[in-house]
């Protein structure tokens, strides 16, 4: 099997090709770890999220944390303990930070640290990523003012993503805890409840990673896992709000960023990514189809977004500004992560997935030094981003979900090796199981 070299970039979406393309991103990943000198043992590793600006975090978002998920996903996929090693290096400079890091929210701070600590533990068996991942939960529990644990309401930075990460790591009653919340300051409109942003805030949001989705998922999940039907209740009730916005018609599901528009100067209108879009708003709604099996309404909003997402042109960069981002938050991986749930789940999507790594491999730059991805704002000069790493913009995302594909269209076992709370399980005919299983502590 030989690595990619630049200009071969025109993966078909068959396994060897994704395969060829993301060992290059891999190798990338691998060369930008820099050594970390606040782990206790000096054995940690750290990941800027670009390296022309160097800085680390060790945020899920854009820092050491989310490059953990998908080294675990490449070691269970190749076979090559040099992923399962630095999974482990990292998870030392992930817990080297939980105490001092000031944000609690899954992917800005503590919570999402607390998910990829307790991915590390449970893959590979290390004692001391899960000490981690429960001091971390400890943190949390500690920052807990009675309400929340900052002024956010949403999944990235608040209580939303907290009960998510909390439930993950099988923390039930802090799930509870950080849904409280809502059920007190839910805003009743015309079609159902909404909720602010931040205390104070206007205007209101209705997406996955700031909005009313993003809520609805965690009241949802917190709800089903608890036996809570008062809480399922209020996510319905929220889920209504947003779909009383459709602006695409009866076969289609599209909303406004936000009412009223946000920034309207800067930001368009309307968006396909897991964040602001269709491609996130699906996974809400997927999450409320199996929470509510054998309602109609929840499996049809799949398809209506889904029906809009092959139709808007992405991935396509029709116009500046249209589709600008290679990424797993706001671009191309996100709606692939979608497109692979429908190939499990419908055994349709092939076409559309395929056209979605084709893109991704067209828009990869491949040298020696690995595979990488930029991505473009149109408005700043120059327009070409430096690489990241992580998982929202940067090479980590864009491996997660190139395995995955490459996995599904092997007919090989979906699950990713660390699910993100926020992306419900995939259900289908019964995979074949990977062979590559870790055995062992680690």
């Amino acid at each position: 099997m030989t690595r990619p070299t630049r200009g071969e970039t025109t993966a078909t979406g068959a396994p060897d090709d994704v395969e060829e393309l993301a060992l290059g991103a891999l190798d990338w990943l691998m060369k930008a770890a820099r050594d970390d000198p606040g782990s206790s043992t000096g054995a940690g590793v750290v990941w800027p999220d670009t390296l022309a600006d160097g800085q680390v975090t060790p945020r899920l978002y854009d820092g050491t944390s989310g490059v953990l998920p998908a080294l675990l996903d490449a070691w269970r996929y190749f076979g090559d303990d040099r992923y399962a090693d630095m999974a482990l290096r990292g998870a030392r400079g992930v817990a080297a930070a939980v105490d001092d890091w000031e944000d609690s929210g899954l992917y800005a701070g503590v919570a999402g640290m607390a998910v990829a600590l307790r991915g590390v533990h449970r893959v590979l068996g290390d004692a001391a990523a899960g000490t981690a991942a429960d001091r971390a939960l400890d943190v949390l529990r500690s920052r807990y003012d009675g309400a929340a644990w900052n002024d956010w309401y949403e999944l990235i930075s608040g209580n939303a993503g907290i009960a998510l990460a909390a439930l993950e790591c099988g923390d039930l009653d802090l799930a509870l805890l950080a849904v409280d919340r809502y059920t007190r300051t839910a805003e009743p409109t015309g079609a159902g409840v909404r909720w602010q942003l931040t205390a104070g805030s206007f205007p209101r949001m209705h997406h996955m990673s700031h909005g009313t989705l993003g809520i609805v998922h965690a009241l949802a999940a917190v709800g089903r896992a608890a036996g809570r039907s008062d809480l399922v209740d209020l996510a319905v009730t929220g889920a209504a709000d947003v779909v009383s916005r459709n602006e695409a018609g009866p076969e289609g599901f599209l909303v406004g960023h936000s009412d009223p528009q946000q920034q309207h100067e800067r930001v368009g209108r309307h968006n396909y990514g897991w964040c602001h879009g269709p491609a996130g708003d699906a996974q809400a709604f997927r999450l409320l189809t199996h929470v509510l099996p054998g309602d109609p309404v929840w499996p049809a909003l799949v398809d209506r977004c889904w029906h809009t997402l092959v139709g808007s042109g992405i991935p396509r960069r029709i116009r500046p500004g249209f589709w600008d981002n290679n990424g797993r938050c706001c671009g191309t991986a996100g709606v692939l992560a979608l497109a692979c749930d429908r190939l499990v789940e419908r055994g349709d999507g092939r076409d559309f997935a395929d056209v979605l790594v084709a893109d991704l491999a067209a828009r990869a730059t491949v040298d020696g030094g690995g595979v990488r991805w930029s991505n473009v704002e149109h408005r700043d000069v120059p327009s070409v981003l430096a690489p990241a790493s992580g998982w929202a913009m940067g090479g980590a995302g864009i491996v997660r979900e190139l395995l995955r594909h490459a996995r599904v269209t092997a007919e090989r076992d979906p699950r990713y090796a660390v699910p993100f709370p926020d992306h419900p399980p995939a259900t289908g005919p019964s995979p074949t199981v990977d062979a590559r299983v870790r055995t062992g502590g680690g």
